[in-house]
């Protein structure tokens, strides 16, 4: 019989308040040598999961925002060359005011405890995912990643 999803899931998992500044989420990330958590309210709910990859899209648009400033940007000037760490002196606190809400994807792929190990692998590679959240009543319960179900196969026998 094949295990559920409630047998494979991680519990202690490692999640971001909505109101967390970026910085925190990179710090944590980089701390904790993750690239991505959940997004969980105050009481627990799952609201959001927030990725590596959220990040670098949020950088990416204050970085945009940013440049339309046409004061800030020394590649403006004549005979400068386009370099971004010459950008404006207040980017690390504006980095620092958006919180994780404004970058986290709200669309959160959640199962059931009690879906088998062969419908959570369906859905990783259907949906070209690495992880997915188990809740019950919108609680986050844990998580089971694509190494979870590669132990089910370990576990078999030759």
């Amino acid at each position: 019989m094949l295990p559920t999803a409630r047998e494979l899931m991680e519990m202690r998992v490692l999640t971001v308040d909505p109101e967390a500044s970026l910085e925190e989420v990179y710090h944590l990330f980089s701390d904790e040598e993750i690239s991505g958590a959940p997004v969980v309210s105050e009481d627990g709910r799952l609201v959001g999961v927030i990725t590596a990859t959220d990040l670098i899209r949020a950088v990416e648009e204050e970085r945009d925002t940013a440049r339309v400033e046409t004061g800030y940007f020394r590649d403006l000037l004549p005979y400068s060359a386009a370099d971004w760490s010459f950008g404006p002196e207040d980017f690390q606190n504006r980095l620092g005011a958006l919180r994780a809400s404004d970058a986290m994807t709200r669309e959160v792929i959640a199962i059931p405890p009690e879906m088998p190990a062969n419908a959570v692998a369906r859905l990783l590679r259907s949906r070209k995912i690495h992880r997915v959240f188990v809740t019950a009543d919108e609680q986050l319960l844990g998580v089971v990643s694509a190494f979870d179900l590669l132990r089910v196969l370990e576990d078999l026998k030759d």
